[in-house]
């Protein structure tokens, strides 16, 4: 009997143990831990960019001074930043001394063309009596020479004063084109030297983007092509291509490309600019921007597999547009991709897929 009863005992035991054997060898299957939505990628156009750096700088800067020395300087009309339009008085010298001379000018001319009818009177005279024969020729030659002699001071006389009225209206500087004042050197009272600069003006106001591009994407850019700048204040600044440059700085192999700012916005002459160069479109396999997970430096994408199983894939990435990235490698074209939820997921996780817009 007690022999029975081992045989009993030992036989449980055997029972226990395989059935906890067979329960490691099959689990069940782990619950699904995160609720996704899942989409394959898209083929559409996106823009060709060229991404880019440079100063921001008048399209061309003009210094404004006077032809005068010496005169002082009565009144200043502008300030830095105001816009003026062509022929708009923006300093005034004092001009005092220059309406004097103006006034000797004027009475110089007057003596002279009062020379100029004496001797003509003169002129007729000696003409009339030397036909006469009732003086010798030399004085009558004198007599008519006199005419032309007061003619000659008639007229440097006329010129000095158009150089007076030339110089008083000097004295005033007008803003030779549309634009914007940008720099001021003078104050009222100071004593100008000729060609000394006292004021700035950006002409017409226009602002361009000077950016450096080396070689190979130098000869990528052609005038016309769009550009689009990031200012200060986080708005979109766009402009057009202008000019590239015909030759390449021999150090740093590198050119410039001009763009034209028609509204700089918050921009301004001297500021440095990011922005791209737009050079067309092209036809990508695009993801949106949620799908992609950054870690590690690396950009990375999650693949619905077999039984809502996902895979992490490393891709490399391209053009970014209107919330769409373009997958350049490392994808299938007729993966389903995680597009939403993707960032809480990590390589083999178990998931439930719904709809677009749902997932948590």
């Amino acid at each position: 009997m007690p022999r029975f009863r081992s045989l009993l005992a030992l036989s449980c035991l055997l029972l226990v143990a395989c059935s906890g054997e067979s329960e490691t060898q099959a689990p069940a299957d782990p619950p699904a831990s995160l609720t996704v939505s899942v989409a394959p990628p898209a083929q559409q156009a996106l823009p060709q960019r060229i991404t880019a750096s440079g100063s921001v700088a008048a399209w061309e800067e003009m210094s404004l001074g006077v032809e005068l020395s010496g005169q002082r300087v009565a009144e200043v009309l502008v300030e830095v930043g105001d816009t003026v339009t062509k022929g708009q008085p923006l300093l005034r010298l004092d001009t005092r001394s220059l309406e004097m001379e103006q006034r000797q000018a004027e009475a110089a001319l007057a003596q002279a063309q009062a020379n100029l009818t004496v001797a003509a009177a003169n002129a007729r005279r000696g003409e009339r009596l030397k036909k006469e024969q009732l003086v010798a020729a030399s004085e009558a030659d004198q007599l008519i020479a006199g005419e032309l002699t007061a003619q000659a001071q008639r007229n440097t006389a006329q010129a000095q004063l158009e150089n007076a009225r030339l110089r008083l209206g000097f004295a005033t500087l007008r803003a030779p084109d549309d634009g914007v004042i940008s720099a001021r050197s003078v104050q009222p009272g100071q004593v100008v030297v000729t060609a000394a600069e006292m004021l700035r003006l950006i002409r017409k106001g226009r602002l361009e983007w000077r950016a450096e591009l080396p070689e190979a994407e130098l000869i990528r850019v052609s005038p016309g092509a769009a550009v689009e700048l990031r200012s200060p204040d986080g708005a979109a600044v766009r402009g057009t291509v202008r000019a590239v440059s015909p030759s390449l700085d021999a150090q740093s192999r590198t050119g410039t490309v001009y763009a034209d700012l028609p509204e700089p916005g918050a921009l301004r002459a001297g500021m440095y600019a990011s922005g791209d160069i737009v050079l067309g479109e092209r036809t990508a396999r695009t993801v949106p921007e949620s799908a992609i997970v950054e870690r590690d430096g690396h950009r990375y994408l999650f693949v619905l597999g077999d039984q809502d199983v996902v895979s992490q894939r490393r891709v490399q990435t391209g053009a970014r547009s209107n919330g769409v990235v373009e997958i350049r490698d490392g994808l299938q074209g007729d993966e389903q991709v995680v597009v939403q939820g993707a960032g809480f997921l990590s390589d083999g996780d178990r998931v439930r897929v719904v709809p677009a817009d749902a997932a948590g």
